[in-house]
């Protein structure tokens, strides 16, 4: 086999948040903007701390010498330190020209500390525990929760050292003062420690810093299952927080001796010991009290109707005579929410099946499918505990759907169903199916910033095989060598996708072998899994452009001579997530489009459930290829990776073209001309 080159998977995924941080340096990007980029990159990295960084600690200890782990760190640091820059330089002088005085470092005002320290007494005083470390002291902080580390002096010449919980959760982040023409936002754990007196009355000398631990995210379920897994998950993620340390982050100018102390104490040894800023957490930038809110994008109305649909015609109506496509954030998702409802209350319904991988925190969706089975419909809704993050709100809605009559179905424990997919059944009808596949969660929430694409559809034999893979799902057990499915229109992880993407890119390299045009254009969240990429190589190492869209982890290498010379590789930054998949295969002049839930990351390939559908109405894919062409021209927001994964800049090379805004002018038909000035 040809030894191929690769980027690592991790340093990928920080390549991207790098990106993310150049759109907060980039002084064309509006000012609360820029803030949000700031706050993003910083949850961005608590999550890589929590879920990437133990695995490479432990596989640098397991191998030897230095691998991703210490790579990763020293790229961190950079970041960190141009994070630091960004904020001090351009942020906070940006919002001072705007009358807000951000208290970042320089303490609180004199002009405003007394209202600071009747805040403290008012508001903050109650929720502080102040703990002293001692022989006895049981105390464990919790993962990303703040503290101050808190060095008392006593008149005797003792010394002790006490932590102080930052109520965060109880307490806003941020305290906003106005004094005249001026606005002040000062820190809680500032206006704590100006008062710490208060707490430690017999303390001579006080000095305080501040300190985070984070901890491994990972739950232990892999010995669970049966009907009481949901009680399981329950009980492993009260555990979460208190998991594996992997990174202990302090502010500049604590005593190594106390810091010593603090890892021994708390048993650190394993974690990453890493000195930040003053300030840590700053992903609560993001609820930076400033108002009104100064400086933001401009607002892009989502496009309302529905073609066909008006007071004589249903949606369902609208289905049994074309196939419908919502591109979301650009067009508005109550066309999804209407699938559910009309499912929910047309009498000819017999039948609803979902999946639910991220549930809307007050998801409509899910009322729609209560009401549904106290309508006396059979619903099936198979609800993905194992979502990171989301596991709580996910529990918490398949007990309230469950309660109300819907069948509740958890994947296996050792699978995933990331697939996202709606079926409803009539009886008495021409077309007894309909229909929907996205490439994105169906959650009305994120359906608001994420960039994914909904097809509804009536195409029966396609439906045909989302209820056999419903059916399949419900009996709650892995795919094996005997589970053969034969999906014709579907293409299902663990039964088809993998061998049939692997078939579409052959089919290319034996065009372009024949002297037919080729060419593959593909559009990813993630990028990794080897069989695939390998494909890849081999279709440029036939003479096929290969054109890929990747979000965020990459480890395609594009651009070298006699591996990948004919792949060219980009990345989109801006105000929406990019987050749909889709797949163009050129086909000689005849292409076939897919898209679907599924990244080409191991884990979509060999350990989840994820659907990829064919795009047949010949209307839909032209509109669809003329967004993808949009995206492949964007020079303004979009960046070139190179072979050395620098995100490269596109700006003055071309077209002047922003892709998100011409998306959004072209879906809304030029009504977006005048919103957009």
């Amino acid at each position: 086999m040809e030894e191929y080159r690769y980027f690592n998977r991790d340093i990928s995924w920080l390549s991207f948040n790098g990106r993310v941080l150049e759109e907060a340096a980039n002084n064309a990007v509006p000012l609360m903007e820029r803030i949000r980029f700031l706050s993003i990159y910083s949850s961005n990295l608590d999550e890589f701390y929590r879920v990437r960084m133990p695995y490479l600690q432990k596989k640098e200890i397991q191998d030897g010498g230095e691998d991703a782990y210490s790579k990763a760190g020293a790229i961190i640091d950079k970041q960190q330190d141009e994070f630091g820059r960004i904020l001090r330089d351009s942020i906070i002088p940006s919002l001072s020209n705007l009358g807000v005085h951000f208290c970042y470092k320089n303490g609180i005002p004199e002009d405003i500390a007394s209202i600071a320290n009747d805040y403290f007494f008012a508001q903050v005083a109650g929720f502080l525990q102040p703990v002293i470390i001692k022989k006895n002291t049981s105390f464990f902080p919790e993962n990303n929760q703040l503290y101050l580390v808190v060095i008392l002096e006593f008149s005797s010449g003792k010394e002790r050292v006490a932590l102080v919980n930052i109520p965060v959760g109880n307490l806003s982040r941020f305290l906003k003062v106005t004094s005249g023409k001026k606005d002040y936002i000062v820190f809680l754990e500032d206006i704590i420690k100006r008062n710490l007196k208060s707490l430690f009355p017999a303390a001579v000398g006080i000095q305080a810093f501040n300190i985070k631990v984070t901890r491994d995210a990972e739950l232990d379920m892999m010995d669970e299952d049966g009907d009481d897994i949901a009680e399981k998950f329950e009980k492993q993620l009260t555990k979460r927080d208190f998991g594996f340390a992997t990174r202990l982050l302090f502010e500049p100018g604590l005593p190594l001796r106390h810091l010593q102390h603090i890892v021994s104490f708390f048993d650190l040894k394993s974690a990453s010991v890493v000195q930040g800023g003053r300030y840590h957490n700053l992903k609560d930038l993001a609820s930076l009290p400033v108002t009104p809110p100064a400086d933001t994008y401009p607002k892009w109305p989502a496009v309302e109707g529905i073609e066909g649909v008006d007071e004589n015609h249903t949606l369902f109506d609208s289905l049994t005579v074309r196939d419908l496509m919502v591109h979301a954030p650009y067009q508005s998702y109550d066309t999804i929410l209407r699938f559910f409802n009309e499912a929910a209350i047309n009498p000819l319904v017999e039948e609803i099946y979902t999946t639910m991988y991220r549930v809307a925190h007050d998801s409509k969706i899910a009322f729609a499918l209560i009401s549904a089975a106290k309508n006396g419909k059979k619903v099936t809704v198979l609800v993905e505990l194992k979502a990171r993050f989301d596991e709580a709100n996910n529990i918490r809605w398949a007990k309230k759907m469950k309660s109300a009559g819907v069948k509740i179905v958890h994947s296996v424990n050792a699978l995933k169903v990331h697939a996202k997919l709606a079926l409803v059944k009539r009886r008495h009808a021409e077309h007894p199916y309909l229909g929907l596949f996205a490439t994105g969660n169906l959650n009305e929430g994120t359906a608001r910033f994420y960039t994914d694409h909904i097809l509804l559809t009536a195409h029966q034999p396609m439906l045909m095989e989302a209820e056999t893979l419903f059916r399949f799902l419900s009996k709650k057990k892995k795919p094996d060598s005997s589970d053969i499915i034969a999906f014709k229109h579907l293409l299902v992880a663990q039964f088809n996708l993998q061998a049939k993407f692997l078939q579409l890119i052959d089919r290319e390299i034996e065009h372009a072998r024949n002297g037919r045009t080729a060419g593959i254009t593909i559009k990813l969240n993630n990028l990794e899994e080897e069989v695939l990429v390998n494909k890849l190589y081999e279709a440029s190492q036939a003479g096929i452009p290969v054109r890929l869209i990747v979000r965020s982890v990459c480890r395609i290498v594009p651009g070298l001579q006699g591996q990948s010379e004919n792949i060219v590789v980009k990345r989109i930054v801006d105000r929406f997530l990019e987050h749909g998949r889709v797949f163009i295969f050129h086909n000689n002049g005849n292409p076939e489009i897919f898209m679907g839930s599924a990244d080409w990351m191991n884990r979509n390939i060999y350990r989840r459930i994820e659907v990829c559908f064919p795009v047949y109405s010949e209307k839909l894919k032209a509109e669809l290829t003329e967004m993808i062409e949009l995206q492949w021209q964007d020079t303004e927001q979009a960046v070139m990776i190179d072979s050395e994964l620098n995100n490269v800049s596109l700006k003055g090379t071309g077209s002047g073209i922003r892709s998100q805004e011409a998306i959004y002018r072209l879906l809304s038909g030029g009504v977006a001309e005048l919103k957009l000035i």
